[in-house]
C-alpha cells in the first residue's frame, strides 16, 4: 500500500474517532498506536513511550502552564470588569466609545489571559448587557465580543504561538512580535465594522453614552494599570534578551497572583486553590495534546506519509499563491472541527517545509495560520466562543450570535489578504527588534 493511501486511511480513521466525542489527545494516541501496530507490527510500539516523553521534555513548554496561571488569575479576579469600566469611562465621549471599549477590553484582556473563552466570558458578562441596554443590536453586541475573544490566540503572549514555536522549532520571541501588528490590525478592522454596523442601523446610537466625572475616570485606573504594566514588563524582558519565555511567564504569573491578592483581596485559600486547579487541568489537557500530536507525527513519518505528501505537493507545478489558498482552505476546515492547539501540532510540522520551499516566511505563516484558527473559534460546528456567549445571554438565539459574528469572519479573511499583500506587517517588527532570522 502506498504512503498516500495509508495517510488517507489514517486521516479518515482519525476523523471518525474524534467524531465519537473522545478527547483529542486520546483520539490521536489511539489512532497512532493502532496504525503502527497494524502496519508495522507489535515491535513498532517500542519507541512510543520515548517519543511521547521527548515531545514534552522541552524547556519552552514550561511557559504554557505559567501563562495559563497568569490568565487564570486575571480571569478569576474582577480585572475584566475593571478593565471594561476603565475603557468605558475614558472613551464614553468618543463616537461609538462603548463598542470601542468592548473590543479594546477584549484585546487587552486577551493579552493578559491568552484564552479566547476566558476573554469572551469576562468581557461579555459586562459588555453584552450594557451594549444591549444602550440600543446596540443583539447580533452586533454578541458577535463583537465573540470575535474580540479570538484575539487571545494572536496578540502576545499567546499560548498557540508557543505551541507553534515548539512544533516547528522557531523562535517564540519572534512569533510573539510577528503577531503584535497583525493583532492590532485585526482589532482596528473589528472596530471599523462594529462602528459602521451600529451607525447604519441607528445613526443616533452614539448619543446614549453616560457622562463620567474625572474622579470616576481616575478611580478605576489603580486596579487596571498594574496588570497592563505586567504585560509590558513580560514583553520587555522577552524582547530585551533579559529572560527566556519560560522565565518571563513564571515571573508574570507570580506578579499577577500578587497583584490580585493585594488589589482584590484574594486571600481565601479556596479561591487560590481553584486558580491552580483550573490551570493544572488546562495545562495537562494542552500538554497531552502536545505529546499525542508528536506521536501522531512520528507515526506518519515512520510510515513515510509526511515525506511523500511533502514531496508530492512540492512537485506540483502550481503558483505558490494557489498553493497557499489551498492550505488556507484546509486550515479553515480543520479549525472548524478541532481546537487550535491540535490543528497547529498536527499540521505545522508538515506544512512548514512546504511553505518555506514556496518562498514564504515561517513567522508570517504562523500569523496566517493563527488567524485561520481564530475563524474556527466563531464558526460552527464547534465555534467555542459562540457557545460561551450564548451561555452568558441565553435569551439571544445561537443563530443571532452566529449572524452577528459572521461579518467579523470576513474581517479576518480580509486581514489574511492584507498580510498576503503586505507581509512586512508580520515580519518587520521581529526583524527590527531581533535582527534578520537566520
Amino acid at each position: 500500500m502506498d504512503p498516500i493511501t495509508i495517510g488517507i486511511i489514517i486521516c479518515v480513521a482519525l476523523v471518525l474517532v474524534l467524531g465519537s466525542g473522545i478527547p483529542v489527545a486520546f483520539g490521536l494516541g489511539i489512532v497512532s498506536v493502532a496504525s503502527l501496530v497494524i502496519l508495522e507490527g507489535p515491535g513498532s510500539i517500542s519507541g512510543i513511550a520515548e517519543t511521547f516523553y521527548a515531545s514534552l521534555a522541552e524547556f519552552a513548554l514550561v511557559s504554557i502552564p505559567m501563562f495559563i496561571v497568569m490568565g487564570a488569575v486575571v480571569a478569576s479576579s474582577p480585572a475584566g470588569r475593571d478593565l471594561y469600566a476603565a475603557l468605558d469611562r475614558w472613551l464614553n465621549r468618543v463616537p461609538g466609545g462603548l463598542i470601542l471599549s468592548n473590543l479594546g477590553a477584549c484585546s487587552i484582556f486577551a493579552a493578559l489571559s491568552g484564552s479566547s473563552p476566558a476573554t469572551c466570558a469576562a468581557i461579555g458578562k459586562m459588555g453584552v448587557p450594557e451594549m444591549r441596554k444602550r440600543g446596540v443590536s443583539d447580533g452586533l453586541a454578541t458577535g463583537s465580543i465573540a470575535a474580540g475573544g479570538t484575539l487571545g490566540i494572536l496578540i502576545p503572549p499567546s499560548i498557540t504561538m508557543i505551541v507553534y514555536g515548539v512544533a516547528t522549532e522557531t523562535s517564540i520571541g519572534r512569533l510573539f512580535l510577528a503577531g503584535l501588528v497583525p493583532g492590532f490590525l485585526l482589532t482596528m478592522l473589528f472596530m471599523a465594522w462594529a462602528l459602521y454596523s451600529a451607525w447604519r442601523k441607528d445613526p443616533n446610537f452614539m448619543k446614549n453614552a453616560p457622562r463620567f466625572t474625572w474622579k470616576e475616570r481616575f478611580q478605576v485606573l489603580p486596579r487596571v494599570l498594574p496588570f497592563i504594566g505586567i504585560i509590558i514588563g513580560v514583553l520587555y524582558v522577552l524582547y530585551g534578551g533579559v529572560a527566556t519565555p519560560s522565565e518571563a511567564a513564571g515571573v508574570g504569573a507570580l506578579l499577577c497572583l500578587v497583584v490580585a491578592i493585594v488589589v482584590y483581596k484574594l486571600f481565601q485559600f479556596r479561591k487560590i486553590w481553584a486558580i491552580f486547579s483550573d490551570s493544572m487541568k488546562e495545562s495537562v489537557m494542552i500538554l497531552m495534546i502536545v505529546g499525542a500530536s508528536a506521536l501522531f507525527s512520528y507515526t506518519l513519518s515512520s510510515l513515510f506519509v509526511t515525506q511523500t505528501v511533502a514531496e508530492t505537493i512540492a512537485g506540483l507545478e502550481v503558483n505558490r499563491w494557489v498553493l497557499l489558498a489551498c492550505i488556507n482552505v484546509f486550515l479553515l476546515v480543520a479549525g472548524m472541527f478541532l481546537p487550535p492547539v491540535a490543528v497547529i501540532l498536527m499540521t505545522a510540522p508538515v506544512l512548514l517545509p512546504i511553505i518555506t520551499a514556496a518562498g514564504f516566511d515561517p513567522y508570517w505563516f504562523a500569523v496566517v495560520l493563527t488567524i485561520n484558527m481564530e475563524i474556527g473559534l466563531i464558526t460552527p460546528p464547534v465555534g467555542l466562543n459562540l457557545y460561551v456567549i450564548n451561555g452568558i445571554v441565553p435569551d439571544v438565539k445561537l443563530t443571532t450570535v452566529l449572524k452577528g459574528a459572521f461579518p467579523f469572519v470576513i474581517c479576518m479573511i480580509l486581514s489574511i489578504l492584507i498580510l498576503c499583500v503586505f507581509p512586512e506587517l508580520a515580519t518587520w517588527l521581529p526583524n527590527t527588534v531581533m535582527g534578520e532570522a537566520q
